[in-house]
């Protein structure tokens, strides 16, 4: 489970705070029960804000899948190499479909 960000603790703490002074002013609830259920209450709101608070980006990046990219057409260059296959350049009369083999 990753870690919550300061962004996430900041705004779940401060939904937490400010949702339960608010319901307790507007409910003037006297009795312990009230206002044990208005801070659960306040407690899961600012827990459902904290969750849905953007939290840091995983996967790739632009750069990591150009990069990735670059590896895998350098891998592709390598094997047609191997094997003898010539790529044909942007300036070359070959259309895209035709190939030719080095022999």
């Amino acid at each position: 489970m990753p870690r919550p960000t300061a962004a996430q603790l900041v705004y779940g703490s401060v939904t937490v705070v400010f949702t339960a002074l608010a319901m307790l002013l507007l409910s003037r609830t006297d009795t312990n029960l009230g206002v044990a259920l208005v801070c659960a209450a306040a407690l899961a709101l600012g827990l459902l804000v904290a969750v849905t608070v953007p939290g840091p980006q995983h996967g790739k990046t632009v750069r990591g899948a150009r990069t990735a990219e670059a590896r895998a057409a350098a891998r592709t260059r390598q094997a047609l190499d191997e094997i003898g296959a010539r790529i044909p350049s942007a300036h070359s009369s070959e259309s895209p479909g035709q190939h030719s083999l080095r022999r």
